[in-house]
């Protein structure tokens, strides 16, 4: 807790030498490289035997989906547009296309590049997929659902963070351009007004300091999904291995795990009342409590990171820069064909990139009061992202054979 406090107080600095930090050192990589750091080389932590992780990963994970997916306003979604969700789905769709067809041009065009065997790919590779769709909380639960080994997790969160700001930071280069870029797409901006009004008029309708009985009432929601995962996960497993040969042979064998309906459950349970007057937890800090769980999860994880092998698969860089450039084309095709607003393309695209955490950064660098249009957005990303990695994953199988 004390890293993680050090590094958002810091990156939160309006210390010149900090701010300069940040420019080059994403605060999400300190998140995991600290705590390895804290484990190998200098061994004040012992990942291995710490229980911290298994408690971050099957309690505070599917709390944090509950708490993220809880505020997903589908009322304020609608009232964004259909431009506004098409471009958020386009870049769902280049994400789960991306993948396996990155996959494939790096195995023609660079024979041998890649050092991972088939199997481990596209495993690792499923973390990049449910980041990109959803999140941190995702890229996660990909990683358990699938047993991505710890090295090969560690190569897919430096190439997540370092590809995702090189994006990131291409379009807000394009936010202080918007105006050419909108002339070019031929796009209708008069909704952009509308939205920062009705956007406005939400969060400040649900806002309020929170008391200690509106905090237990959002521990309890959370949890209480956290309990009915538990108890659905160990139902469902049991069921489904009394079918485990047919399962195989259909390549689908990796559902029959634990982990993998406890996230399911969660995400499920966390859409459901969303649609109940419990939304309005929000405005207590739903989705804060939730990002607080997330980067739990992000230390432990890092506890268990082996930084010796992190940087000896440069082969999966090239995965990741092609992916990102097929995302990217696939919006812009999209946002040309329906003449969508830059600003539809870049926070439906972050959305999905980065995230809840980061899509209200680019909103924002179009106008402040757009931000949460960008956590509406990225909070839908949340929703979706496991379905999404899963499905990527299953496609980048597939294309090698395995």
């Amino acid at each position: 807790m004390l890293v993680l406090a050090g590094i958002f107080y810091t990156s939160h600095s309006s210390h010149p030498f900090w701010k300069n930090f940040y420019k080059f050192i994403p605060s999400l990589l300190l998140c995991y490289f600290i705590p390895a750091l804290l484990n190998w080389p200098l061994g004040i932590i012992n990942g291995t035997e710490s229980k911290l992780y298994q408690i971050a990963s099957q309690f505070l994970l599917p709390a944090s989906l509950i708490l993220l997916c809880l505020s997903i306003d589908m009322k304020g979604i609608l009232r964004l547009g259909p431009k506004a969700m098409l471009m958020f789905l386009a870049g769902s769709l280049g994400v789960i296309l991306g993948g396996p067809i990155a996959v494939l041009f790096i195995l023609k065009v660079f024979p041998g590049i890649i050092d991972a065997a088939p199997d481990e790919l596209w495993r690792g590779l499923s973390c990049i997929a449910g980041s990109w769709i959803g999140g941190s909380a995702n890229q996660a639960a990909m990683k358990e659902i699938f047993s991505v080994p710890e090295s090969l997790f560690g190569t897919m969160v430096v190439i997540d963070v370092i590809v995702a700001y090189i994006w990131m930071a291409l379009l807000l280069y394009g936010a202080n351009i918007t105006k050419r870029i909108d002339g070019w797409l031929k796009a209708d901006t008069s909704s952009i007004e509308y939205l920062k009004k009705e956007i406005t008029e939400y969060r400040s309708s649900i806002e309020k300091i929170p008391s200690t009985t509106d905090l237990l009432i959002l521990m309890a929601v959370a949890f209480v999904g956290v309990g009915i995962s538990h108890w659905g996960a160990n139902w469902i497993v049991p069921a489904l291995e009394d079918h485990l040969e047919q399962l195989k042979s259909m390549r689908l064998d990796s559902i029959i795990s634990i982990f993998f309906w406890l996230v399911i459950i969660a995400t499920t349970y966390g859409v459901i009342i969303s649609f109940t007057p419990f939304r309005k937890l929000e405005g207590v800090g739903a989705s804060k409590w939730g990002s607080i769980f997330i980067y739990i999860l992000v230390a432990t994880i890092g506890m268990q990171m082996n930084l010796k092998e992190v940087f000896d698969h440069t082969g999966l860089f090239a995965i990741g820069l092609v992916w990102i450039i097929i995302h990217a084309l696939i919006m812009i095709i999209v946002a040309k064909w329906i003449r969508a607003p830059f600003f539809f393309l870049a926070v439906g695209s972050q959305a999905n990139i980065g995230g809840a955490a980061s899509a209200p950064i680019v909103a924002s660098a179009f106008s402040p009061s757009l931000a949460p249009v960008g956590v509406l957005l990225g909070v839908l990303g949340y929703a979706l992202g496991t379905y999404g990695g899963i499905l990527c994953a299953y496609l980048m199988k597939g294309v090698l054979g395995v």
